[in-house]
């Protein structure tokens, strides 16, 4: 395998290799950069703050010329580091509408489209199984 620097244990605090690292990671580690937060009340239900975008989750946008909007995730354009959102588009001179690309972090997720895999992750990231396992349990002293 190739040597990778996004893969090393040395953390470096020079800014011109964080920003390689950044802008030539690969799809896997872009995937958990394009994160978004949750809603307040998934946040709730779900005890975890984000979760990393996909296609079919809803979202409500929190920044720009497009604040408010809300619609579903058409798709994650990794490589362009976007999402696009249905019926978020611009009007071209020759009649076509293209999609306008926002950044998962200015957006928040009101739907989340779950499977197996989804739902892991979500039990995996529960804050409130992780947070106090010893207080839940019960221990009977025996003399």
């Amino acid at each position: 395998m190739k040597y990778n620097p996004v893969y090393t244990t040395d953390v470096s605090s020079s800014r011109r290799k964080n920003r390689k690292a950044h802008f030539s990671a690969p799809s896997s580690v872009r995937r958990k950069i394009m994160s978004s937060s949750l809603s307040k009340e998934l946040r709730a239900k779900y005890n975890t703050r984000s979760l990393p975008i996909r296609k079919d989750d809803e979202v409500r946008i929190l920044r720009g010329k497009y604040k408010g909007r809300e619609g579903k995730v058409t798709q994650v354009y990794r490589k362009k580091w976007v999402i696009h959102v249905d019926r978020v588009q611009r009007d071209k001179s020759n009649g076509a509408t293209s999609p306008i690309g926002i950044h998962p972090s200015k957006v928040v997720i009101t739907t989340i489209k779950l499977d197996k895999d989804r739902r892991a992750i979500l039990d995996r990231k529960d804050r409130s199984k992780t947070a106090q396992p010893a207080a839940t349990e019960d221990v009977e002293i025996v003399d």
